[in-house]
């Protein structure tokens, strides 16, 4: 028994000989507006959640995600709530959600969550001294671009597209369509859209207007409508300083969450305006679809996708669409 777990009795922990530690785990949260943002109000009610599974939490807001996630690494924080693309460094299971196209539809989405979610799943959230405790969904990575004349990848070729500079796979995609990648972060990337010192960012929805990326799109600008990949917030864990099976029980809070979190990725959507957005025709839809899925498996082989999650994500969008003909392949 833990006297350091706070379901441990501390009767027993005294006739055993070792003090009980009462204290609140601290979470760093990553919220782009501090906060005052989405993120940062849902985890307030899951802060008040979590008393429930016999923890007690004190949350640490962070405007950059990358102090968050050092801060978490260095001990200062006891769980870290950041995106999943950050996340893959403390488990490349989870961390793998993001894979580019791997995700086509909210839906997919969803059930992978709710798989994820499940008892069953548990043994793959734990890697290392690390445990993913809750994952949300963000929102689709759409391409807001500076000129709506790059419709098609093809026109990508030479420009310059801003990418997280911690994301390899971003950097090998970016590269793979010809597109010259300038290394960013969550704290400059819209800013160096804004000032037109790149053509091209992959964001949320979520980012439109607190990063007011319409500046950077101009009169001439758009949104591609076609999800690049699926982006997620996880909150990742040393279990060893919370109560027994405390994980679980954050999963599945998490997952209750997940309506409202759409809620906000469907409101965040409708806030762009109308004229911005690019249909995509399907022909070239079905081009990308089948780009995204080549670039998959090579940095799957590569090892920056992990082969489970790969598995877990084509299962799921072949329960979906069982006539793709990826279905009848053994390639992920």
């Amino acid at each position: 028994m833990k006297c350091s777990n706070l379901a441990a009795p501390a009767l027993l922990c005294l006739a055993l000989g070792a003090a009980p530690q009462a204290f609140a785990q601290s979470i760093c949260v990553f919220d782009i507006l501090g906060a005052q943002g989405d993120i940062y109000s849902l985890m307030k009610d899951y802060q008040l959640a979590a008393n429930n599974f016999g923890a007690s939490l004190e949350l640490k807001p962070y405007t950059d995600e990358k102090i968050a996630a050092e801060d978490f690494k260095a001990g200062q924080c006891d769980g870290v709530m950041i995106m999943g693309l950050r996340a893959r460094q403390f488990n490349g299971f989870t961390g793998s959600l993001e894979a580019l196209g791997a995700l086509p539809s909210y839906q997919a989405l969803e059930t992978v969550i709710t798989t994820l979610s499940s008892p069953k799943a548990s043994k793959f959230m734990t890697s290392g001294p690390y445990e993913v405790a809750g994952i949300v969904p963000m929102g689709a990575a759409y391409l807001f671009v500076n000129d709506r004349t790059i419709d098609n990848i093809s026109k990508l070729s030479g420009k310059k597209f801003a990418i997280m500079d911690y994301d390899n796979a971003q950097a090998k995609m970016v590269q793979r369509i010809g597109a010259q990648p300038v290394a960013s972060d969550v704290t400059n990337f819209a800013g160096k859209f804004n000032n037109g010192s790149v053509d091209v960012v992959g964001a949320p929805a979520a980012a439109y207007k607190p990063l007011e990326l319409q500046k950077g799109m101009g009169e001439r600008g758009g949104v591609a409508r076609f999800p690049v990949l699926q982006l997620t917030y996880q909150l990742v864990i040393r279990p060893e300083r919370f109560p027994e099976g405390f994980g679980q029980q954050s999963r599945e809070f998490a997952l209750s969450q997940y309506s409202r979190a759409m809620d906000i990725i469907t409101q965040s959507e409708s806030e762009i305006d109308g004229h911005y957005w690019i249909d995509i025709p399907p022909e070239d839809m079905e081009k990308y679809t089948v780009m995204l899925r080549e670039a998959r498996i090579s940095l799957t082989e590569e090892g920056i996708y992990d082969k489970r999650m790969m598995a877990v994500m084509k299962r799921v969008r072949c329960q979906i669409d069982s006539a793709d003909a990826e279905c009848a392949q053994n390639l992920e």
